[in-house]
């Protein structure tokens, strides 16, 4: 899944957060919903705009940015 076909980053939208493909819809709120434990299903029916691919475009965004993380070594 190539997140950056689905995932824009625009200054004068919801103050630059990344958003789905130029909607109001932050990753950071798709995020949300799932870790809250509402389902894809659950998701696509209360915005019937998003699509599986954006849902899964959320998760790879946010495992590519976990893998760019700086890890700090043990002391």
């Amino acid at each position: 899944m190539n997140w950056k076909d689905r995932i824009t980053i625009d200054p004068e939208k919801r103050g630059g957060k990344p958003c789905i493909r130029g909607f109001r819809m932050t990753v950071y709120d798709v995020l949300e919903y799932l870790a809250s434990g509402m389902s894809e299903e659950e998701i696509l029916r209360d915005f019937p705009d998003l699509t599986s691919e954006d849902i899964r475009a959320c998760l790879a965004f946010a495992a590519d940015r976990e893998r760019k993380l700086v890890s700090i070594p043990p002391s």
